[in-house]
């Protein structure tokens, strides 16, 4: 069934509940039909706004009385004025108002000058569902500043006084929306209209005249289908914060590079808890490069959404790595008679690559297949915050640092249990100091920073958001000086392998100039003696 079989075979005497029943259908159809793409729903969606606001429109002007007329149903209210006699006053005005929301509309608006009108004020309360913050483009909005994350915020109202598409009106019409969301200082409200050319919001001849946090009352020169679109103020970057960030990375990439060819190339200490240190090692040094230098880069947007979906993935590979980092040592502990590592044997390697690598490979597919428009916004090439995307990585690794901190901590518990008998040469104070010094360091990699990236939003004002922010930062940043300092430098057997390459090289250098002293040394002693020859022979 098409949208407008609805309202055929319909007389001119129709009335408001029957209009307000032929809506219900019209909403079944929306809801229960199998849409294909984008353009099939904003097309599905115009019909449906056109026909709504014409038939609550010729009901209202056919009443034979003057009077305000409302039905209200669970997906639709609507209310109409009628006006017969004229306008009593030039600067009369009317407010129309539904539930929560109003429309303000002088009265020379509604009769055009004339003595008669009418005028529909209809607040739909599922249509936001379909014409959400997908049909937002940046092209068919006019900005003063930089705004990002944008999210349809209030319910979807008409007006009409039945006046032709794009006429515009000598007294601006107001409409008050209330918030669906509280929002904070950070967001900033769009008046924005259905545009049935593009089939997006656009702002063009509508603007806020007042805000805060539960409610926005616009201003617009014409009548259509409105709406509140929220976004975020993209705030001047730090410039203090930015060179931590570039400066802390590159260190980060140095470390992790010395790190993994630590891990590598030093034989005495390969094992399986060095190579569960190598993988994480790589997909830290590749999510940083990534991030380093293509986080930034927006354009064109198909690699934009690219790197977003890599980075993902990387740092979702990160996190695994740092989970069966935690397994291992829980199992490594747990299975101790002495101290030693022969325990790791019991963790098999045949496992480590596809929990490692195949679970972030899956969450990546599936947040693609449920959402494909969420890797990539206009500022960066990250994760789309809107509609809960965001979750898709906030949740893998909310669970490993939850799982990895309970492994920590009943390895520590076994560890106090059992430290004096497992090795009673070495004392008791400086082993606990060790140990906690490790599991602190490992808890920072197991994404202590990550919880701090957690509080960065809008709800947070200043100045704590600037402490979490360079908090979040340096932490995270940092993380390779963490892997090299802890499992490298703190390592006895590989600052001994250190120390045994740095003779190897400088052992190089030395050779080569014996060589060439020889060398030197025997030729001048040749041509002497080939001096002395030629004089006893003249």
């Amino acid at each position: 069934m098409k949208i407008k079989d609805v309202f055929e075979h319909r007389n001119a005497t129709i009335s408001l509940q029957e209009i307000a029943n032929s809506i219900g259908h019209i909403n079944n159809i929306m809801t229960q039909s199998s849409l294909r793409n984008r353009k099939e729903t904003a097309l599905l969606a115009t019909q449906y706004l056109h026909r709504v606001q014409l038939a609550a429109y010729e009901s209202a002007l056919n009443q034979s009385t003057e009077g305000i007329q409302r039905v209200a149903l669970p997906f639709v209210v609507i209310k109409t004025l009628t006006i017969k006699n004229g306008c009593r006053t030039e600067n009369e005005m009317f407010k129309l108002k539904t539930e929560k929301e109003s429309m303000d509309i002088a009265c020379t608006a509604i009769t055009g000058g004339g003595m008669g009108g009418a005028v529909a004020f209809i607040s739909y309360k599922s249509i936001e569902s379909f014409l959400d913050s997908s049909f937002v483009s940046k092209e068919n909005l006019i900005l003063d500043e930089k705004l990002d994350h944008f999210q349809l915020n209030s319910k979807v109202v008409s007006g009409t006084t039945g006046c032709p598409k794009n006429c515009s009106l000598a007294t601006p019409v107001n409409f008050t929306f209330p918030h669906t969301q509280l929002t904070g200082e950070s967001k900033k409200p769009l008046c924005v209209y259905w545009n049935d050319i593009s089939l997006g919001w656009s702002n063009e001849g509508c603007h806020a005249i007042f805000y805060n946090g539960t409610q926005t009352v616009c201003s617009c020169s014409h009548l259509s289908t409105f709406a509140i679109l929220m976004a975020s103020v993209v705030l001047a970057e730090d410039p203090v914060l930015t060179v931590i960030t570039y400066v802390g990375l590159s260190l980060s990439l140095l470390c992790l590079l010395l790190a993994a060819l630590t891990f590598l190339l030093c034989r005495p200490i390969q094992n399986t808890s060095t190579s569960l240190h190598l993988h994480l090692s790589i997909c830290l040094f590749l999510a940083h490069l990534l991030f380093l230098t293509g986080i930034d880069q927006t354009e064109p947007k198909v690699l934009c959404s690219i790197t977003a979906g890599v980075l993902h993935y990387l740092y979702l590979a990160s996190f695994t790595w740092m989970f069966l980092e935690g397994l291992h040592l829980f199992l490594t502990v747990r299975n101790l008679k002495v101290v030693n590592y022969t325990s790791a044997g019991r963790f098999k390697k045949r496992f480590m690559y596809p929990v490692g690598y195949g679970i972030p490979a899956v969450i990546v597919a599936v947040s693609a297949g449920v959402n494909p428009r969420g890797y990539g916004t206009p500022l960066h090439c990250w994760i789309n915050l809107q509609k809960g995307f965001i979750l898709s990585f906030i949740g893998p690794i909310s669970v490993v640092i939850l799982i990895n901190l309970i492994f920590y901590l009943i390895t520590l518990w076994i560890l106090r249990d059992r430290l004096s008998s497992l090795n009673r040469d070495v004392s008791k104070i400086q082993s606990t100091r060790m140990l906690t010094f490790k599991a602190i360091a490992q808890l920072f990699l197991l994404g202590c920073s990550w919880c701090l990236g957690f509080f960065l939003t809008e709800l947070i004002e200043e100045p704590f958001r600037s402490v979490i922010a360079y908090a979040f930062t340096i932490i995270n940043v940092l993380q390779g000086v963490y892997i090299f300092v802890v499992h490298c430098l703190l390592n006895q057997q590989v600052r001994e392998a250190y120390v045994k390459w740095f003779r190897t090289m400088s052992k190089v250098p030395e050779s080569d100039s014996y060589i060439l002293s020889s060398s030197t040394t025997h030729t001048h002693v040749k041509s002497n003696f080939r001096r002395k020859r030629s004089n006893t022979s003249v």
